[in-house]
């Protein structure tokens, strides 16, 4: 195996080669190579339906590629279900929060600790001293060590979302996808939880699809633009932002 064979599959965390998917004639993802390393956050921009979220359902497996490689820590993802992907270590926060509303704080991060979450594990799930220090850790990780027995009805919007990312931590994923997380959030929140993200990725590697730029600018290691499909354009902000087909096609509408 060749030294340059064995860093495209091992030494990144993800790498996709030549991925598409078509949906009825049309390749809402076409062709897509993206490769992303440990401890990087990489920010997917592009225009409406450019495919972000579409290469989001990828790699997850919620939708099967036409063709192409998923790769994740050098294990072929396009060939495993939902939740064993959720087992190799991919975890996926979808653009509205999913959270049990009629739970507290402390329940809805308790109910996803990995214990639990098998049919075997639930039933002999205890609330121990493990449970209850990581559920507490995470809880002030994501701004709640004050609200683990309130009512997640009760949060803020953006408060919302920080929980399901921390239901999203505690199952400690290699890999974390978000769709659009600081969507709806004040100007603090979107802060705070840009310093949440760069504290995150000193264990994991994150994805985010996102729209708000000054987020994007705050938080991207790399940036990667999509249109129709394909990348367009890759690289640091300040290069994706000069690049003049980026600006043709997205920056300047």
């Amino acid at each position: 195996m060749t030294s340059l064979h064995k860093a495209s599959t091992q030494d990144f965390v993800l790498s996709i080669e030549g991925l598409t998917v078509s949906f009825d004639g049309f390749k809402a993802v076409n062709d897509l190579s993206l490769y992303v390393e440990e401890q990087e956050i990489r920010v997917i921009i592009g225009p409406n339906g450019a495919g972000k979220t579409t290469v989001l359902d990828l790699i997850c497996g919620r939708t099967k590629a036409t063709e192409g490689s998923i790769k994740f820590r050098g294990q072929e993802l396009t060939r495993l279900r939902e939740h064993e992907i959720v087992h190799v270590g991919v975890g996926r926060k979808f653009q509205n929060p999913s959270i049990y509303e009629d739970l507290t704080v402390f329940e809805n991060l308790e109910i996803s600790f990995p214990r639990g979450r098998n049919v075997w594990g639930a039933l002999t799930f205890r609330r121990d001293e493990e449970v209850i220090n990581k559920v507490t850790e995470i809880a002030e990780m994501i701004f709640l060590g004050d609200k683990l027995d309130s009512q997640a009805e009760l949060l803020s919007h953006g408060q919302k979302q920080w929980l399901e990312i921390g239901m999203l931590l505690i199952q400690d994923p290699e890999l974390l996808m978000l769709d659009e997380p600081v969507a709806g959030m004040s100007v603090s929140e979107r802060q705070k939880t840009a310093s949440l993200l760069q504290r995150i990725t000193q264990d994991r590697s994150v994805l985010v699809i996102e729209h708000d730029m000054q987020f994007v600018e705050d938080i991207a290691d790399r940036v990667t633009v999509l249109h129709q499909g394909k990348v367009l354009s890759e690289g640091s902000m300040e290069r994706v932002k000069a690049d003049p087909k980026v600006v043709e096609v997205y920056l300047g509408h």
